[in-house]
């Protein structure tokens, strides 16, 4: 039995590094222009996939989304409820409704007119960054930008429409930090305030071995339910950022 497995180990092996020679062969002989431009594009399309997750992360809406609603589940006292998935999945489908108008522009200055050849290669890169370059821009605080155009010392542009990637991306980033905890800061003060409560009425009433968040958990989320907090939470999310 060891023998027969072996040897149908030894055949898949053999037939996977055929398989890996005839690809590696097809690749080296791309010499042309058309072949060697098809390669390339492959490679930077799996490249694209890979970054793809990062720039989720980094350059949209998602930072803010998702700081926003873990503070807001902390502020609540509810620990996991709703779980880190549905949170997750919730502020993925916000973001891409905040992006659309992002990404519909993206298809209509780039995607589309490379489709159908009407501009280069090189056209279609400047163009299909544009949009969530102004959408950084218009979402970054001027203090930011010059942090990080003082820390890497680069002659200061006109405008800031002229400045790099990498100095729009972390200065976006560092803003986007910064309106989360505002956000969650304002959303954290009632809360607070019925914990407060909560724990002066327990200490008065001689109940101080009664944890005060097991009482205030039941008044926070029904001040929630009230207000329809989740309405103005999303409401006021949308709305904070600028397009």
């Amino acid at each position: 039995m060891r023998k027969k497995s072996l040897k149908s180990t030894l055949f898949i092996a053999a037939l996977l590094v055929g398989n890996v020679s005839i690809k590696a062969a097809s690749i080296t002989e791309a010499t042309g222009p058309e072949e060697l431009s098809s390669t390339l594009q492959i490679l930077v399309l799996l490249t694209f996939l890979t970054l793809l997750p990062s720039i989720v992360l980094t350059m949209t809406s998602f930072t803010r989304t998702i700081i926003t609603f873990s503070l807001l589940r902390n502020g609540l006292g509810t620990q996991t409820t709703p779980p880190n998935q549905v949170l997750i999945g919730i502020a993925l489908f916000l973001t891409f409704f905040i992006m659309a108008p992002v990404i519909d522009e993206m298809k209509t200055e780039a995607l589309d007119p490379y489709s159908e050849g009407i501009i280069s290669q090189d056209e279609f890169v400047v163009n299909i960054q544009e949009p969530i370059k102004q959408f950084m821009l218009k979402n970054t605080r001027s203090k930011d930008l010059e942090l990080f155009v003082g820390l890497s010392d680069i002659d200061i542009p006109e405008t800031a429409d002229e400045l790099p990637l990498y100095i729009i991306i972390p200065s976006f980033i560092l803003s986007e930090l910064k309106t989360a905890f505002e956000i969650g800061f304002l959303i954290l003060i009632p809360f607070i305030v019925i914990d407060f409560i909560v724990s002066s009425v327990l200490l008065s009433m001689g109940m101080m071995m009664l944890p005060p968040v097991l009482i205030s958990l039941p008044f926070k989320i029904l001040l929630f339910v009230l207000i329809d907090g989740w309405y103005l939470v999303v409401q006021s999310l949308v709305e904070s950022f600028a397009h």
